[in-house]
Order: structure tokens, then sequence, then C-alpha cells
């Protein structure tokens, strides 16, 4: 067996290479593109690990290939420092793999320290070696060893330490078998870091003088690089295998947001429903409101003329004077009707709003606040409205009389500010006061139980114009409404 696996080396070292190199090129195409996990962002480094590991294991192959077709070794001068920049470069890519899984997403900073020192480290060692009375090849064999055992071997220890790490996070959201597949993978890159780097080259270096490639090979039969290439043909299945827990982790995603989604939709036609029936609902208690005020007051009123007017048929030519004196109390009982007709047409529709545009509808009934409830409000505005749509006017005043009403009822505000800007393509309506505020969250999120429903009419009307209607405040800073309707 010996004898096979001797004369097949260079295959063993194309599998080998191929091992590795599949495994980084496989997690530079997945993990990046579909995680924002620890997990992902740290499988990267092992990327890079598989891809210049495995670059380093083909390169000794052609070198192999060589050596076998011209019966020479190359003498090239680049070809031993490529050759150790390539192992060590790779190594420190799996000890930052194994860091970044033990610490999680460490800062970009923290980081390039411990690679600063990890690489110093090694530099030093090399200087050492270097330093040492050695023939030629002894020394590039010494440096080869001294790599694996000051890179290699404590990479593949934090590695396996990561990966039991993975492992049990893997469990504690409930992915048993992707769990599995790191503690395997962790298994794997164990065996390869702790004996298949531990047997390196003999050399003047502690223990490969005693623990080397040659003594593998007396004890077990076979040479280290077929251990090693099945542990890297190992670690790679079940780290490949580890990836789809990514897709699983995004269908979860998914169906949360789905899930979320269709609970939010839910919750809004629910308010929807509710605020359409209390609407109509509302409109039915004006209707009311106004049929009372109507029979009660203008409806007595006309009574009150109608059977004025008939006495003062039967009295004009008996008593002319008290005729005129009952005539002059019918005209003023007439003018008061006519003003109360008036002030019940202009509460349900300002004729202003038509006549006259946005700005005098609420000046008007910014006088009529100030009047009826002592608070202050001052409206500015940089273009005339008259040219406004009739139904983004209807809508814009109902958000003003509504929050002027809010801040009445529930900020003890000492003023309010309306400001109007108007471009070409939209207008943007803002109302503001100084009162006590409110979290607005949690008071639109109180649901079907305890819900604002002006607060949610407001922003009702304005959809019903392709606008938004946003709701600012704080407690203690006041409160901002601001509406902003498209002109198209």
């Amino acid at each position: 067996m010996t004898e096979i696996f001797t004369q097949n080396i260079i295959t063993v070292y194309f599998f080998y290479g191929l091992s590795f190199f599949s495994m980084g090129l496989a997690i530079l195409l997945e993990a990046g593109h579909t995680s924002e996990s620890d997990f992902a962002r740290a499988l990267k480094p092992l990327s890079w690990f598989g891809l210049l590991h495995g670059s380093h294991e083909w390169f000794e192959m052609f070198l192999l290939i060589h050596t076998h077709l011209t019966k020479e070794t190359s003498n090239l001068v680049w070809i031993n420092p490529l050759r150790l920049l390539l192992l060590a470069v790779s190594f420190c890519m799996l000890i930052a793999f194994g860091t970044r899984l033990i610490t999680g997403n460490i800062p970009s900073k923290i980081a390039l320290v411990i690679g600063l020192v990890v690489v110093a480290f090694w530099l030093g060692g090399l200087v050492w070696v270097s330093s040492a009375q050695l023939p030629g090849q002894a020394r590039i064999i010494a440096a080869d060893v001294y790599t694996r055992y000051a890179l290699a071997i404590p990479g593949a220890a934090l590695t396996v330490w990561g990966l039991i790490l993975q492992r049990r996070r893997f469990f504690q959201e409930g992915m048993q078998s992707f769990g599995n597949d790191v503690a395997l993978a962790a298994l794997a890159f164990g065996l390869y870091g702790g004996i298949g780097q531990l047997f390196a080259s003999p050399s003047t270096i502690f223990p490969s003088y005693l623990l080397n490639a040659e003594a593998f090979i007396r004890w077990f039969g076979f040479p280290i690089q077929v251990f090693r290439a099945a542990m890297a043909c190992f670690a790679a299945i079940f780290i490949i295998r580890s990836l789809r827990a990514f897709e699983v982790e995004n269908n979860r995603k998914i169906e949360n947001l789905r899930e979320a989604q269709l609970a939010e939709r839910k919750r809004l036609e629910s308010l929807r429903s509710e605020l359409l029936h209390r609407t109509v609902k509302a409109q039915e208690n004006e209707r009311q409101r106004i049929a009372r005020e109507l029979h009660d007051e203008t409806g007595q009123a006309l009574t009150a003329i109608s059977l004025g007017l008939r006495g003062l048929s039967e009295i004009l030519e008996s008593n002319p004077q008290k005729a005129t004196q009952q005539a002059k109390q019918l005209q003023s009982l007439t003018t008061q009707s006519m003003e109360e007709l008036q002030r019940l047409v202009t509460g349900l529709h300002p004729p202003q709003l038509d006549d006259l545009g946005l700005l005098a509808a609420l000046r008007w009934f910014s006088g009529e606040i100030l009047a009826r409830f002592e608070l202050p409000v001052s409206i500015t505005c940089n273009r005339d409205t008259k040219d406004i749509p009739p139904d983004i006017r209807i809508v814009l005043f109902r958000i003003t009389q509504e929050a002027i009403t809010n801040v009445i009822r529930h900020a003890g505000a000492s003023q309010a500010i309306i400001q109007i800007t108007l471009s070409e393509k939209e207008i943007d309506l803002k109302i503001e006061d100084d009162g006590k505020g409110f979290n607005v969250d949690s008071t639109l999120q109180h649901g079907l139980d305890n819900p604002c429903w002006g607060l949610l009419g407001m922003m009702e009307r304005a959809m019903l114009v392709n606008g938004n209607c946003q709701i600012l405040s704080q407690p203690g800073t006041g409160t901002i409404v601001q509406v902003q309707v498209p002109l198209d």
C-alpha cells in the first residue's frame, strides 16, 4: 500500500488541493450573499484559506510533475519563498476564521492588531531559523516545519474551538443537523492540524526529528499527505453541507416577515373596517344633531314667525302701533334664525373653502377657535391656494380641523401654528403646537381596544388623495402634524 500511494502521490496532492479549493470557492460564492449572520461573516477568511491552501498543494503537485518529467529539481530562487508565503498566508486565514468564530464580529482595528501580532511572531521565528547554521535545503525544510507548527496547529485549534461554539449556536436555533455538520468539520480540522501538521518533514525543530512524515509512513503504511488529503476532503464536505443553514435561515426570515406582514395587514384591515363603521356612525350622529338643531332652533323660530305674521295680519288695521312693534320683533327673530342657519351651514362646509380657497377657510376657522376657545392660531402660506383641487382642499381643511381639535382637547397648548408650503408638484401642510406632546407609537398601537380614531382618520384622509400624514411628537416637546399631498 505504501508503494501504491508513493507512486500516485501526484494524484493525492491533486485531490488534497481540490478539496480545499472547492471548499473555499463554495464559501466565497454562497456565504457572503445569503446571510448577515456572524457565521457567514466568519466564513470569509475560511474561503481564502481554502483557495490559498488548495493553490499551495497544487503548486507542490506541479513541482512534483516537473521533477518527474525532467528528472531535475527546479532551481528558481522565487519558488521556495512563494511556497512558504502561500503556506503562511493560508494558515493565517485559518487563524482569522477561528478567531472570528470565537469572538464574533470583532472590530477591524482589533483584527488588524491580532493579525500583526501573528505575523510578527511568525517572522521572528523565521529569523531564528535563518540564523541557525544549516545547509540551504535543511533551512528551507526547517522554515516549512516551523510555519506548520507556529501557524497551522494553532489555527486548527482555534477553528475547532470556534466550530464547537457554532455547533452550540445551531442547536440553540433548532438546527441540529447543521450543528452536527460543523461538529464533524471540527473533528476533521482537529485531526488535520493535530496530526496532519504535527507529522511534518524531518528537521532540527522539535519534535519533527521524532514525529515526522517518515515515522508516520513507517507506523501507518501510507504517506502523511494521504491523511491530510482525507481530512481536507471531510472538512470540505461538512463545511459545504453547513452552508445550507443560510438557506434555512433566509427561509425563516422570509416566513417571519410574511407572517408579520399578514398580521399587520389583518390589523390594518380591522382598523380600517372599524374606522369606516365609526365614520358612518359619526355621519348619522351628525345628521341627528343637524335635524335636532333645525327642529329645536330654526323650526321653532319659523313657527314663531308664522304665528307672528298671522297675528300681525289681524291687528294691522285695529292697532297699527302694536303691529309695527310686532313686525320689528319678527324681523329680529328672522335675523337670528338666518344667523343660526348660516352658522349651521358654515359648520358643515365653510363657503370660503369653495369661494375663496383653503387659506381663507383656515383663517375663518382660526378666528372661530380664538373666539370660542381663546387659542391663538397663526397661519402662514407662501402662495395663493385658490388653484388647489377641491378634493385636496377639503382633505387638508378636515385634517386641520381634527388636529386643532386635538390640540384643544389634549395638548394644553398656548398657541398653534399652521404653515402651508405650495409648490408646482405638491402641497405641504404643517400644524405645530407647544403643548405637552405624547408618544405617537404607543398611541397608534393600542389596537382595537383603545385606538386613536382621530389620528387614524387624518392618515386615512391623506391616503384618499395619495398623500402622506406624519405625526411627530414626544412627551414634553409639543406635536407636529405634517401632510404632503402631490398635485399631479
